[in-house]
């Protein structure tokens, strides 16, 4: 079974004006991800208006993602939705198109046991092929409800197909606590950009960036690094890539993303699902100005 690992990218969903998925956007945007030379492709991620798209919505960006990408690298559809039932439809309908796995968000907004969360995940693991790789996705902060290493644990073990978790917490504890789960084999990716290069440098295979659309090349070039093992030159670029990221994340990350893809040409349109916000003009101009005043198209080391 295929396991996530270096840069795993949750691509934005791009919006026409009327509001419906824009298809030739999205084709651009899978293409741009792979020239970066990026790992794998996670449609309907957090950082894809997930829980704003209707299901169909879910379902359409998720065949364009795999048409597009046609195996040139892996993509992992991400499925966890506002309740069970869609969820395992969604895990179902991504092994019908050809994805490579499912991420699963924890189920959100009411709060849940140890053994509710269990029950879940081994709900919709069992409801696709045992071989199906399966990534659970823990972001507390939004979602409510949290994993730990206890419940990976029991779910890996009930369920084979489930292979590791995508964290998004910078809980640098916790984070290795999951590295310990299913005999020291369970993968771990990171969602906090700012612990890519630590997460890995202590068994961690990755991280999962909406920053990495913009930043290609400095994501591309960190995971180069770390596979060198050359932490030196790994943690010039993570810094540098943090001052980046400070500024796309300053007001609205996932709409700063929008903006930046359409001023280069990839998709067409900035907006945003309702009641997603998106910045204001000045916000945009200020955006832009500060992003290519830094250079970050191209890589440059830092001394911070």
């Amino acid at each position: 079974m295929k396991k996530l690992y270096g840069t795993v990218v949750p691509i934005v969903t791009p919006l026409t004006e009327d509001d419906k998925i824009d298809v030739p956007s999205l084709e651009r945007l899978v293409d741009h991800v792979i020239d970066g030379g990026l790992q794998c492709l996670y449609p309907c991620g957090t950082t894809g208006e997930m829980m704003y798209l209707t299901v169909e919505e879910r379902k359409q960006v998720a065949e364009v993602t795999v048409r597009q990408a046609a195996g040139r690298i892996p993509v992992f559809v991400q499925a966890g939705a506002w309740n069970q039932a869609d969820t395992i439809e969604l895990a179902k309908h991504a092994v019908s198109i050809g994805a490579d796995g499912i991420g699963v968000v924890t189920p959100v907004f009411y709060k849940l046991s140890d053994q509710g969360l269990i029950d879940f995940y081994t709900a919709v693991a069992h409801s696709v092929p045992e071989d199906f790789p399966v990534y659970m996705y823990g972001i507390p902060q939004n979602a409510v409800n949290d994993l730990n290493a206890d419940v990976c644990e029991k779910v890996a073990a009930a369920c084979p197909n489930v292979l590791g978790i995508k964290y998004s917490y910078p809980d640098f504890t916790k984070l290795q606590q999951f590295m310990m789960v299913k005999n020291q084999t369970f993968s771990v990716l990171v969602g906090p950009d700012h612990l890519f290069e630590a997460v890995c440098a202590v068994g961690g295979d990755g991280v999962v960036s909406g920053n990495a659309v913009i930043i290609r090349e400095h994501y591309a070039a960190i995971w180069d690094a770390v596979q060198k093992k050359d932490f030196d030159l790994a943690t010039k670029i993570q810094r540098r890539t943090n001052i980046l990221n400070a500024v796309m994340c300053e007001t609205n990350n996932i709409a700063a993303y929008k903006v930046i893809l359409k001023d280069e040409g990839v998709i067409a349109t900035t907006k945003m699902r309702r009641p997603m916000e998106n910045l204001t003009p000045d916000q945009e101009k200020e955006l832009l100005r500060r992003m290519k005043e830094l250079d970050y198209k191209h890589v440059r080391i830092s001394e911070r």
